[in-house]
């Protein structure tokens, strides 16, 4: 049984182009409209960096800063529903001088992935289609979403991981040691032990989230269209095998400045009617592809957090036909999850009987936000 989680207050400063901004959400629909640049992607992202502190836009949070001011911050209260009554906690995350400041309750979290995982959130955003038609860094990046709340030991393996792999290939600079250097035996055994570690959880995530992407995408996509997965991992799980491949690797790695075993050549194939997709699909089908995908991590992670996440959806109706807009909108009418919709056309979201949840509507306009009766 999972327990609701709401957004209940936000307070937003300096963050993107917006100033100064506080809203009260309501736990179900939250629709937040207004002109393109007014600044509704932002309200996302700010709630977003607030509850894992970090961007689903960028990887450099400098960004986040109103380019007029010299630090930005993020204010969250969140609700979870007990039995016993609502236990509320507050999340804030600030940027000052190139530095971010994290506190849960007040007080500095134990870690970043212990802060990130507190309240848990899933995002759409038209970026996001990368998902399917991009490289397959972007599936990888899901399947580490999905592990830190399934698998959270799998955090430090990555850690390890990455820092061996970054000292084996500074040996590997230097051609011509590449097989007299011991050292490289011990970094290659990291890489096979935490490697492996990695491999397995991403499997493992891959098997949870097939299910419901079958049926998400059943009940999104046009009928017959018919989507396989497949998980191709670029190490493996016998160690011993890995540390043959990558010793037998060396010289090619160091010719190409990276590795060519491992997990950060793992991939996760989507077939369309047996076709990649990345190759086959309408802009449509992978946003209906991108969606289900993002369904079946908002169900993944809701069981393995016991909490049902956030879903932050970014302009999400702009690209698919009404019967796929409205198979969408009775797919979400089935989940507990607070949800926040940003749009330039509210009547598409407002009119629609299948959310018959909770609503409040938000009207961004010149910074300032209102709500609309």
């Amino acid at each position: 049984m999972q327990r609701r989680l709401a957004l209940t207050r936000l307070r937003i400063t300096q963050f993107r182009n917006l100033d100064s901004l506080r809203i009260e959400p309501c736990p179900g629909v939250n629709v937040i409209s207004g002109n393109n640049g007014a600044g509704k992607t932002s309200i996302l992202e700010a709630i977003y960096f607030a509850a894992t502190s970090r961007s689903f836009r960028t990887s450099r949070l400098q960004e986040l800063v109103n380019h007029a001011a010299s630090g930005a911050g993020v204010s969250a209260r969140f609700a979870e529903q007990w039995p016993t009554g609502p236990l509320v906690r507050e999340q804030s995350a600030t940027l000052a001088h190139g530095t971010r400041t994290l506190k849960l309750d007040g007080a500095e979290p134990a870690t970043v992935a212990h802060y990130a995982t507190r309240s848990p959130v899933v995002v759409f955003e038209p970026k996001q289609l990368a998902m399917t038609m991009g490289p397959a860094s972007e599936r990888r990046t899901l399947l580490d979403r999905v592990t830190l709340y399934t698998e959270p030991s799998v955090h430090a393996h990555r850690a390890r991981y990455r820092r061996a792999l970054k000292e084996r290939q500074l040996l590997l600079a230097d051609r011509s040691r590449v097989e007299q250097r011991p050292e490289l035996d011990a970094f290659e055994t990291l890489l096979a032990e935490h490697g492996a570690h990695i491999t397995a959880a991403r499997q493992r995530a891959v098997e949870a989230l097939v299910p419901p992407l079958l049926d998400a995408f059943a009940a999104i996509a046009p009928p017959g269209l018919v989507l396989a997965v497949r998980y191709v991992p670029g190490g493996g799980l016998d160690r011993a095998e890995l540390c043959a491949r990558l010793h037998a690797a060396r010289r090619l790695d160091a010719q190409k400045k990276r590795a060519s075993v491992g997990p950060q050549s793992d991939e996760v194939l989507l077939t369309l009617d047996g076709h990649p997709a990345r190759v086959v699909a309408s802009q449509g089908q992978h946003r209906a592809l991108t969606l289900a995908l993002k369904t079946a991590e908002l169900l993944v992670v809701g069981q393995a957090s016991g909490l049902s996440p956030m879903l932050l959806l970014d302009d999400v109706s702009s690209e698919l036909d009404p019967d796929r807009t409205a198979a969408l909108f009775e797919l979400l009418g089935t989940t507990e999850s607070q949800l926040f919709l940003t749009t330039t056309r509210p009547e598409l979201i407002l009119s629609e009987p299948r959310l018959a949840l909770t609503r409040r509507e938000f009207e961004l306009a010149d910074g300032a936000v209102r709500e609309r009766s």
